[in-house]
């Protein structure tokens, strides 16, 4: 199934490592400054939130994860 979510990113280096599903982009935003409290100073890794169409999966608990995110291009 796909729908649009907000999503916070975890970029490694530029690259897409993780990308979970907030709520909200209120949430969302308030998950990457915690996040960015715990990196080092001169880390490669950076939390970025964005609001876009993902291919969700359903878990065994009930609730959705992002498979694939359908980046516009």
């Amino acid at each position: 199934m796909t729908e649009v979510v907000v999503a916070l990113l975890m970029l490694v280096n530029g690259e897409i490592k993780e990308a979970r599903i907030q709520p909200g982009y209120k949430e969302c935003l308030a998950g990457a400054r915690v996040a960015k409290r715990g990196l080092k100073i001169n880390s490669n890794i950076k939390y970025s939130c964005i609001k876009s169409m993902a291919e969700l999966e359903e878990n065994i608990d009930g609730s959705k994860s992002i498979k694939k995110l359908i980046l516009p291009k």
